[in-house]
This record gives structure tokens, C-alpha cells and sequence, in this order.
């Protein structure tokens, strides 16, 4: 399929402004409108909702499924959709009534047992889900899912129980006042019984209930997505479908926007920057989003979990020089970081600017120092790995690397390690590959400053991908998801969040902004808060 993309380039060239409709979005797909196409990688894993934990395969969770929640498009808030009400006396038990007229998309209607099924699916060991760890706090999650590696001991969680077609009980391990803001992420989606039946017919075209149902896939090439004309939700589909197209390299993403052969591309590619507000005018979209670029670490390799080496960590950071690598590789479009969350959280949030201190300004001679007195660098020098088919990753870790390597005075401090593409780089680090920093940015799952946390820094955690363990760090989240009063949980997160600054768990680099062009046939295009276009609110003319 990618060599008919060229084909099509000529077909348009010769072809004027009709060609421009036609190539750029295919065709009219349904009542609702005209079809467009959107740049896109391939996910990770197949489009299990418990399964997929990262940015691409999420996009197509989020236009096929809806849960019990959905995130505001406009402040991320968590708003009921399929949750009539939930519940609770005690921030430990709750009691979910499901909205009556929801079906999936073949028809089936959806109950409490949707929901039930689902999460203990998602929960059971033997199932593998990426995401098992969303349910970690409800009862009996230890007998299906035990952390030491024995057999599990039983098949359901023993904290849902179904009470009729329409309610179901959550019991939790513990207080965790904000869980239902947490109902939203796609790990909480209900499924059918298509997915349990036959389960690898459902993995190849699966079946939700939101307002894109998946039209057919081809891996390395192109998602098409239909817009579902029965979708009982109040956020319907504004056109006729999306084709999610395959792109190993933004740039060329980006050439076909302007040649007129795509519709969307949700990340500028950095090297466009300079010529992007000239190119596309106020189709351009550059907006704060709820996403952090930080350097991980892989704890299972002993150079990065010896003494001193914390210092070496440290010592890292204070080499970066954040602010001319956001000026002039971003164009400003990132923020140099100071915590390990998102200001998109606010300071009513848990966003504390400044937190991470001197650690996160540039300091060439104090971070020679700290290297030196940590040992010096493993091996003489670090490679820092990268996915090199979306996101200008190469761009900026050669910034990154020439940064550390001006402050060390040394040319081979630090090099690139590029990754072809982003499903081979996520299967090395999900393998514990590693020897040395890659690139982890984070997109938030939902606006809670536990999500900065929690996922990535706590024990065995769902998106802890460099393995890092502390226990006075998870005594903090525990301690805060138990609070019932909001103001203190989120003094308590940000306690916890000085443990991972004082071990410099992961480096952080920067705040990202969403950004995105388009072409003249669209309109109504935003970013939401997680900085993913909002699909279903484009329209096509």
C-alpha cells in the first residue's frame, strides 16, 4: 500500500482542486459526510482495551469504545457517559448503575455484566493485559493476579459483584477517593460476548460501542474506521469515517498535508516548525496538553541500580540544556520541565512548578562533578534509545547528546540509539532490552496527578518500564489514594513525587504542546487535553 501513496501524488498533481477532495479523504462513508484521512502509527498490540497502554493503539480505543466516563474534549474533566451514577459512602465501595439503551455496535445490549466481564478479563494473569494493573485495587486482585508469579487462584475478583442488569458493586482493597475519575481510560470499557466467543474474529475487526466502528486493517498501512449511524452516545460522529494512515516518518506525513494527499497530522514534525505558521496559516494547532518527554532508566541492569548511581542520573540531567533544545529544535512549542506531572493539572492539581530544583538546570561543572563522584558513566559512555518513526525523536536526542557531551568535554559521552519503529522500540523495552536511557514520554491516561505517578514509578506498576522500586514511594500512594479529602491526597502524591526527584528516577525533559495541521477540507478540528484530536467533531466538506 505505501507504494500506491506515490501513485496517488502524481494522480492529484495532474488533477487541480478536484483531486484535492479526492485524495485526501477517499470517500463519503456515510449520512454523516465525507471521510478523512489522519496520520498514524501501527499500535503495539492488538486493540484489546485492557491490553493497550500506548498513544496509537489508544486513539482507536477512544473513537471505538466508550465507558462508564469520558474526558471533557474542552478541560478533561471526568463526566459520566454510560454511568447514570456511581455511588459511594466510604470512597471503598461503590454501587454502579449503568445507562439504560446502550448497545454495542452489533446490536448487543449493554448491562453491569459488560462491565463485570470485561474488568476480569483485563485483571486475570493468564490473559496478559498490559493494563491489569488498573485494577489492582479491587478485591481479590492479588488471588487473579498475584505480583510473586505463582498461579493464580482464582478467575474472578471477588471485589465485583453483579446485583442486576443495570448495577454492579466495586469493593476496593482500600479507600481511593478519586477511582471513578479513573472510569474513563479505555482499560475500564465494556466488552461483548463476540470478544469471549470468539475472541481471535474479534482481535482482527473488534467490536465496541462508541461512534467509529473499525471498517477493516491492514498493519503497516492503513485503519479505516466508519462512522456507526446507531451510536446512542450524545457525542456522535460530525463526518463519515477516518482513515488512519501509516507513517514511519512525520515529515513525510507532513509533505503529503501540503500536497494535498492527508488530512490531518496530529505532530508536527520539529523541522517544519520554522515554516508551519507560513504553510498552513491558522490551521496550524499548538495548544498545552497533558504530556512530559523524560529519560527512563533500566533498573534491571545493575550499572543503573548501584550505589552512586543516582548521581550519575543527576548529573545527566544537569548536562541538558532544556531551554536552547525547546527553543530552537521546538520552536517553543515544548516547556523545559521542572516536575515529573503536567501544568495542564494546574497547581489545584498537584503541578508544582519548580520541584525538581537545581537538578533540572543546565550545570555543566556540577554535573561533571556528580558523574565523576557516581562512578563515572557506565561503559564510558550512554546510548539513549529512540523510536525513529514518529515524533522528530532523532532531532532532539542528538540535541540531548551533543548537550551532555559539550558539558562532560567529551564528543562520545553520549550518542543515538534509533529504534526503526515504534512497535519494535515498545517490544524492546516491554522485553527488558535496555542497557541504558531511552526515551519515555507519557500522555496521561486521565487528569489526576496519581496517573503521573502511580503508572510509572510504583512497583511492578502497568507503565513502569524501566522497573524502578521504592518503597517509601509507594507508601506515599498508597497513603494518598486512601485520603478522602482531595487537597490532602494531592500533598500527599506530591511527597511522593520528591522521592522520585531525590533518586532521579527518570530525567525529565520537557512539557509537550499538542500540536496539528490540516487541510482546507476540515474544520471544527481541536486537540483534547491529551492532545488527540477530537475525531468525532471534525467536519469534512
Amino acid at each position: 500500500m505505501r507504494g500506491a501513496t506515490h501513485a496517488t501524488r502524481a494522480a492529484c498533481a495532474a488533477a487541480a482542486a478536484l483531486a484535492v477532495t479526492a485524495c485526501g479523504g477517499g470517500d463519503s462513508g456515510s449520512d454523516s459526510g465525507a471521510v478523512l484521512s489522519s496520520s498514524w502509527g501501527d499500535p503495539q498490540n492488538p486493540l484489546e482495551p485492557a491490553n493497550t497502554n500506548e498513544v496509537q493503539g489508544g486513539k482507536v480505543l477512544d473513537m471505538i469504545f466508550r465507558g462508564l466516563k469520558k474526558y471533557d474534549p474542552e478541560t478533561g474533566e471526568a463526566k459520566d457517559m454510560l454511568a447514570e451514577k456511581i455511588d459511594t459512602s466510604d470512597s471503598q465501595n461503590f454501587t454502579v448503575t449503568v445507562k439504560d439503551g446502550w448497545t454495542f455496535s452489533n446490536g448487543e445490549k449493554i448491562t453491569a455484566q459488560s462491565f463485570v466481564d470485561a474488568w476480569n478479563y483485563g485483571a486475570s494473569l493468564r490473559n496478559n493485559q498490559r493494563n491489569a494493573y488498573f485494577f489492582a485495587y479491587i478485591d481479590g486482585y492479588d488471588k487473579v493476579h498475584p505480583e510473586d508469579g505463582s498461579k493464580q487462584s482464582a478467575d474472578t475478583l471477588s471485589g465485583l459483584k453483579v446485583t442486576g442488569p443495570r448495577t454492579f458493586t466495586v469493593k476496593l482493597s482500600q479507600k481511593f477517593s478519586t477511582f471513578p475519575d479513573t472510569l474513563g481510560y479505555p482499560a475500564f470499557a465494556p466488552l461483548p460476548r463476540a470478544f469471549f466467543d470468539d475472541h481471535d474474529a474479534w482481535v482482527k475487526k473488534p467490536v465496541g460501542n462508541g461512534p467509529y466502528q473499525v471498517d477493516h486493517y491492514a498493519r503497516g498501512s492503513q485503519m479505516s474506521l466508519r462512522t456507526w449511524e446507531q451510536y446512542p452516545g450524545p457525542d456522535k460522529a460530525g463526518n463519515g469515517g477516518v482513515d488512519l494512515k501509516v507513517y514511519t516518518d512525520n515529515n513525510t506525513a507532513y509533505t503529503d498535508l501540503m500536497a494535498g494527499n492527508l488530512d490531518l497530522v496530529d505532530d508536527v514534525p520539529a523541522a517544519q516548525l520554522k515554516n508551519v505558521k507560513s504553510d498552513l496559516g491558522d490551521r496550524y494547532i499548538n495548544t498545552p496538553a497533558g504530556i512530559i518527554q523524560t529519560l527512563a532508566f533500566p533498573y534491571y541492569d545493575h550499572d543503573w541500580n548501584k550505589p552512586g548511581s543516582d548521581k550519575v542520573r543527576t548529573g545527566l540531567s544537569m548536562a541538558i540544556d532544556r531551554k536552547q533544545i525547546t527553543d530552537t529544535i521546538f520552536r517553543r512549542t515544548r516547556t523545559p520541565a521542572t516536575d515529573w506531572t503536567s501544568p495542564v493539572l494546574g497547581e489545584d492539581g498537584g503541578y508544582k512548578a519548580g520541584l525538581c530544583g537545581d537538578a533540572c538546570e543546565y550545570d555543566p561543572g556540577r554535573a561533571k562533578k556528580l558523574i565523576k563522584e557516581g562512578g563515572g558513566l557506565p561503559g564510558g559512555q550512554v546510548k539513549i534509545t529512540y523510536n525513529a518513526d514518529t515524533g522528530s525523536h532523532g532531532q532532539w536526542v542528538d540535541a540531548v547528546c551533543n548537550s551532555i557531551n559539550n558539558a562532560l568535554d567529551n564528543d562520545r559521552a553520549c550518542v543515538g540509539n534509533p529504534v526503526g519503529t515504534f512497535a519494535d522500540f515498545r517490544n524492546q523495552i516491554t522485553g527488558k532490552k535496555m542497557s541504558g536511557p531511552f526515551r519515555a514520554g507519557w500522555q496521561m491516561d486521565y487528569p489526576l496527578i496519581q496517573n503521573f505517578l502511580q503508572p510509572l514509578y510504583y512497583t511492578n506498576a502497568s507503565s513502569n518500564d524501566g522497573k524502578w522500586s521504592d518503597k517509601k514511594f509507594d507508601g506515599l500512594v498508597d497513603r494518598a489514594n486512601g485520603e478522602s479529602d482531595t487537597a490532602k491526597a494531592i500533598q500527599t502524591f506530591q511527597q511522593a513525587e520528591e522521592v522520585v526527584r531525590d533518586n532521579m528516577a527518570a530525567i525529565p525533559l520537557w512539557y509537550q504542546n499538542g500540536s496539528a495541521g490540516y487541510s482546507q477540507r476540515l474544520s471544527n478540528v481541536k486537540l483534547n487535553p491529551f492532545s488527540v484530536p477530537v475525531y468525532n467533531e471534525i467536519k469534512v466538506s
